[in-house]
């Protein structure tokens, strides 16, 4: 199966509420993390909230490799929609790597969106308080 397919896959399970069987897959390849970023940009917010109870499961669950998804979450920070930022946000503030901080003080100063800023504010400050 290829990487395109892999991640429609995963975005269509999601949407089902297969949340258990997602888990079990990225927990026995890991080469699955760097498609977090990427399906947290699809279009329908079922995938994009299992997205968010995906990483806090995995946090507990396989903390040794949650940081892989970093490079492709701190992008996100950027991205048009504030929606997509916030999320990206959040998901930080869950992987709670000290890396991101920086780009999170920059969102929680600079974002347009008075929501992402509070969002980025309190990732930071989860991180910190760990």
């Amino acid at each position: 199966m290829t990487l395109p397919e892999l991640k429609t896959m995963i975005a269509d399970y999601m949407e089902n509420g297969f949340l258990e069987n997602i888990i079990d897959m990225f927990k026995h390849d890991r080469t699955l993390y760097p498609l977090i970023g990427e399906l947290m940009t699809d279009e329908r917010v079922r995938v994009r909230l299992g997205m968010s109870a995906l990483m806090e499961t995995l946090k507990e669950e396989d903390p040794e490799n949650i940081y892989s998804a970093l490079p492709n979450i701190l992008p996100l920070l950027k991205h048009n929609e504030p929606v997509i930022r916030g999320d990206a946000a959040y998901l930080l503030g869950i992987i709670g790597h000290e890396e991101s901080i920086p780009l999170l003080e920059k969102t929680a100063n600079n974002d347009t969106n008075k929501e992402v800023r509070l969002i980025a504010k309190e990732a930071v400050e989860d991180i910190k308080n760990r």
